[in-house]
């Protein structure tokens, strides 16, 4: 596993205050981009929590995933969560350790109250005593947010006193890229009022075990779900329920249960739930299998392989100002392109976690992650592979058919309707249902001539 280590350099340890003008939560950052450029400790907000009990359990939700391993789970490790500041909303983020689930919390504007919403990306700290701090709040006192240094701290701080240092694994950073291109293709599938989301929710096991193994699904059932051992019409895959586990901390706040997902097809998918809540909503989005992380879906090579969409990708990015919603036809009427090469360019985007996506609004949103996330295209496996053998001369196309030598093998790739197959193993297992194999990955780069760019960029980009 490629492995890096991320320092996360605070000013002091985030901490919940208690004094006579009420309790403070005050959440420092680490360095992050704003619209002023990069900045060691960006300030976002300053103001009152509406909520401030479900918000304290929706911040520990978002933790309790990136502190998990839902699978082998082993060789723990944590890194603090993303806030993104959208103008109007706090949006954070998290993934889990073994890569299987994606978090995030959406403080909305009816849950923020005082102050106008900041814009920018950055990691904030969320300590040991911090969190048991948030799990003792049982009121719904006033409570003041702060995200960033205060005023005062702004112009008095010499230099990072409190430094994290994360093992940050390549599969992450992969992982947040496929996850956001993933739930891109999901639909509103089901929603539940919320006793029956609670009773559901509860309903389902909370650690591994016989119970939990394989694909199960659910069936919508007037305003309930029922459970189903087959992928029947309208079905939605839920793989791996004890990695709901973290939408415990909320349940008794829940206003409704949304599922989403793509249609089934008779196979295992991924599928994300979502929880409304006074203000905020926080969602879960699992990957197709405990056992099977985000990062090796193979959703975005197709996007990462084409430099059309790497073009539009850098134009459109300079349009792009942290919007909590982007439209796509405002981005064609600024930047002269289609719609559809909008649509490219924003899925390109997301491969680099320049944007999310949100299934609520279903729209994207701005946001830049706070590390070298461009590590998960350098460092794609099969893409690295697909650029050495549409590189080295290693495919040879005849019209419909191509031939690909890799090592002591030849495969033949056959292209029909824009779809490409492979006489490979990896095809004969997932037939496209994890993206594409190297070898069909090397013919379409070989095809669109993207094999000399291509090829220039991993040796100037790996480091």
């Amino acid at each position: 596993m490629t492995r890096t280590v991320q320092a996360l350099a605070y000013s002091r340890p985030s901490v919940l205050e208690s004094s006579q003008a009420g309790r403070l939560l005050g959440l420092e950052t680490a360095g992050g981009l704003t619209p002023r450029g990069a900045e060691a400790h960006p300030r976002f907000f300053s103001g009152f929590l509406t909520s401030p009990r479900i918000a304290a359990r929706g911040l520990l939700a978002v933790a309790d995933v990136a502190s998990a391993r839902y699978y082998q789970r082993t060789l723990p490790s944590s890194l603090d969560p993303v806030v993104t500041g959208n103008g109007d909303r706090l949006r954070f983020e998290s993934f889990s350790g073994c890569c299987g689930v994606y978090a995030r919390l959406d403080v909305l504007q009816e849950g923020l109250d005082g102050a106008e919403t900041g814009h920018g990306t950055t990691n904030v700290d969320v300590n040991h005593p911090l969190r048991e701090a948030l799990s003792r709040i049982t009121a719904d006192d006033p409570l003041h947010l702060r995200v960033g240094p205060d005023e005062m701290a702004v112009t008095t701080i010499d230099g990072p006193v409190v430094e994290k240092k994360v093992p940050l694994p390549g599969r992450w950073l992969r992982g947040f890229a496929e996850a956001q291109v993933v739930s891109a293709g999901f639909d509103l599938r089901a929603e539940l009022p919320a006793a029956e989301a609670v009773r559901f929710l509860r309903s389902l096991p909370r650690s591994s075990g016989n119970a939990s193994r394989g694909a199960r699904w659910v069936v919508p059932a007037g305003k309930t779900l029922r459970p189903t051992t087959r992928p029947v019409a309208g079905a939605v895959c839920l793989p791996g329920p004890e990695r709901l586990v973290a939408l415990q901390r909320v349940l008794r706040h829940a206003t409704a249960l949304r599922i989403y997902g793509p249609v089934a097809d008779g196979t295992a998918t991924a599928s994300a739930w979502e929880v409304v809540l006074p203000g905020m909503r926080l969602t879960l989005t699992l990957s197709p299998d405990a056992s099977r992380g985000f990062s090796g879906e193979g959703g975005v090579l197709e996007a990462l392989a084409t430099d059309d969409a790497a073009a539009d990708a850098e134009l459109v990015s300079v349009l792009l100002a942290w919007e909590p919603r982007i439209d796509p036809a405002d981005l064609a009427e600024q930047s002269g392109l289609t719609v559809e090469r909008i649509r490219a360019a924003l899925t390109r985007l997301g491969t680099a976690g320049r944007v999310g996506y949100d299934l609520a609004n279903a729209a994207y949103f701005h946001r830049e992650l706070p590390y070298d996330a461009r590590r998960a295209e350098r460092h794609n496996p099969r893409l690295v592979a697909a650029r050495q053998l549409a590189g080295s001369g290693a495919v040879v196309v005849d019209g419909e058919l191509a031939a690909v030598s890799s090592g002591e093998r030849r495969y033949q790739v056959r292209e029909r309707d824009g779809v490409l197959s492979c006489t490979c193993q990896w095809w004969a297992d997932y037939r496209g249902r994890r993206g594409p194999c190297k070898h069909a990955l090397a013919v379409r780069m070989v095809r669109r001539g993207a094999a000399v760019a291509g090829g220039a960029a991993v040796a100037g980009g790996v480091r």
